[in-house]
């Protein structure tokens, strides 16, 4: 049997199965690109709840894993050369996944750059603008007088949507007839923002239309639906 006992983490998340992936998260945007992309590939894999309620992210135990204190973080007891991998960061967690399954990102150089160019795309505008908006709006800045905090990060959004409607025309997925990473990531994110952070009017989501379809369908895949409740609620 794989043993994990050298990893503090296992110590605070034991694992009932240390020959599977451990998936240490929570449902958030972020969080469920990990676990939407185990259900997609059937990696098997066991998922461990952060609770941010009791600042568990902070802990020494999960800091031994990921010193960033951010949910998603993983712990392959398969890794490279057959030897554990810790990895932190859902982008390189998204890679990783793809590369050891062969799964969702295209083989051909020219298709795995295009790919990465969209899945860096959301985590260096759609990740931090969207989720800077869903501070002002919904959580405590939307109680701050002065508006254009919120104005200039619903501004920022409404631009990147513009520039996604823009790549999804005659489009099924990101990269076309092919699902890959990049919509792993950038999907969640669009769907918090019209949902959760209940800023579709904000933004004017009703103005791009070429995106809603391509939600209903990411939505409607089994993995993902799977996938967006995974780490479950104690």
């Amino acid at each position: 049997m794989t043993d994990l006992s050298s990893f503090p983490i296992t110590r605070k998340w034991p694992a009932r199965h240390p020959d599977r992936l451990q998936l240490y998260s929570v449902p958030t945007p972020n969080g469920v690109k990990a676990a939407i992309m185990l259900e997609e590939t059937g990696l098997p894999y066991e998922a461990h709840r952060v609770r941010f309620d009791q600042n568990e992210q902070t802990s020494p135990a999960f800091l031994s894993l990921n010193p960033n204190n951010k949910i998603p973080a993983i712990l392959d007891p398969d890794g490279p050369g057959g030897k554990p991998l810790a990895l932190f960061e859902s982008g390189a967690i998204l890679i990783y996944l793809a590369e050891k399954t062969g799964q969702f990102l295209p083989a051909d150089a020219a298709g795995r750059f295009e790919t990465l160019q969209w899945l860096m795309f959301q985590i260096g505008g759609v990740g931090p603008m969207f989720g800077q908006l869903g501070f002002f709006h919904k959580f405590a800045g939307k109680d701050w007088e002065d508006k254009r905090p919120r104005d200039r990060y619903a501004a920022e959004a409404r631009r990147l949507l513009n520039v996604l409607n823009q790549r999804m025309a005659g489009r099924a997925w990101i990269m076309g007839d092919d699902y890959t990473i990049a919509d792993i990531a950038i999907w969640p994110w669009v769907r918090n923002l019209v949902g959760f952070y209940g800023a579709a009017d904000l933004v004017g989501f009703g103005d791009f239309a070429h995106l809603p379809p391509v939600l209903q369908a990411f939505e409607a895949r089994p993995a993902v639906a799977r996938g967006l409740l995974i780490p479950a609620a104690d």
